[in-house]
């Protein structure tokens, strides 16, 4: 009988266990990442009474990009299906402090597990809503809570809550399709919980060559209350790429139930690619059935220093009618890692 000495064997067996872990690792993994935005300079916004202005000066966090940290896996369980998670929490750079206010849930920007397969992806947990990605990809702004007119009028309303619900769904289960030849569909559903009815959410999306487009739908029941309306909103964006010009478009409403007022928001912007950065305007004008309107106009120069940063400079000017108008000004630095 052939002897393997004890050094042979504990050489080939670390071997095993080397290949096990590589194995292993090459079917799932686990990533952390996230962004970091600050900038300085004057910040208008309405009181919460909505009658005047306030302009303050300072160190401001994630008014281009709301600052966040996150943590995202995926498993190869074989046969084409895979299992995933992302956890991510908001930041407030400027102070340390956790979440975009006081009181904001730990991890409120996504908190949820889920398949994907060929058929597509299933999550359940806490998952953004389509109708927010709807609003950031056809505006220049992107996703800016601070500077962004599209953003602002369709989820704040100038310092009172336009479209409730927030922009992620707890409780929810999120579907997404796969693309079919560039179009793809989500469906978003919101358990109510002994807190109202549920929330229901719908959006197709289309990528064809230079042209974008979007419709999204969604219904808010769910923890109705004095600051957070019952409201069914929808939609409808698009964009056109005619480099080094690119051209954006929204229109959308928002009927509140609970003060019984519809809300029409229409939007225009653009952006133009300029060296390593790019200049960008948008304009966007809020007009109620009862109240009155809101318009804003944002321009700003966006500079990459490289692929994870960069730095920018922007001016907003808003005027809701019968008061005087709020001035915004800052630069700043965006870091993603």
């Amino acid at each position: 009988m052939l002897r393997i000495p004890s050094s042979a064997r504990s050489v080939a067996l670390a071997a095993c266990v080397a290949l096990s872990a590589t194995a292993a690792m090459a079917q799932s993994s686990v990533s952390m990442y996230g962004l970091i935005d600050l900038s300085v300079g004057q910040f208008a916004v309405l009181n919460a009474a909505g009658t005047k202005y306030v302009e303050t000066k300072g160190v401001n966090s994630g008014n281009m990009t709301t600052s966040f940290i996150g943590f995202k896996g995926t498993e190869d369980l074989g046969g084409g299906l895979s299992a995933l998670f992302a956890i991510e929490s908001f930041m407030r750079n400027d102070t340390g402090e956790a979440g975009r206010f006081n009181g904001d849930t730990f991890w409120a920007r996504s908190a949820y597990v889920g398949l994907k397969s060929g058929a597509g992806t299933l999550t359940l947990g806490r998952n953004t809503t389509s109708l927010f990605v709807n609003t950031l990809l056809f505006n220049s702004f992107g996703d800016s809570f601070g500077f962004s007119p599209a953003i602002r009028q369709t989820f704040t309303s100038g310092g009172a809550v336009q479209v409730s619900g927030d922009t992620g769904w707890s409780d929810s289960v999120k579907y997404a399709s796969p693309s079919f030849g560039g179009l793809s569909f989500t469906g978003h559903v919101a358990a109510g919980e002994n807190n109202g009815g549920r929330n229901v959410g719908l959006s197709a999306l289309y990528f064809g060559g230079p042209f974008a487009g979007g419709f999204a739908w969604q219904k808010v029941e769910k923890g109705v209350g004095a600051f957070n309306p019952d409201t069914t909103a929808w939609q409808l964006g698009g964009s056109f790429n005619m480099a080094p010009v690119k051209f954006y478009a929204q229109y959308g409403s928002s009927d509140n139930k609970t003060i019984n007022n519809t809300t029409k928001v229409i939007g225009l912007g653009a952006d133009y690619a300029l060296g390593a950065g790019k200049l960008m305007v948008q304009w966007n004008k809020q007009s109620p059935d009862v109240g009155a309107d809101l318009k804003t106009l944002s321009f700003g120069y966006d500079h990459n220093l490289s692929k994870r940063t960069d730095v920018y400079a922007v001016y907003m000017n808003e005027k809701k009618t019968g008061l005087s108008t709020g001035n915004s000004y800052a630069v700043g630095v965006r870091h993603r890692f």
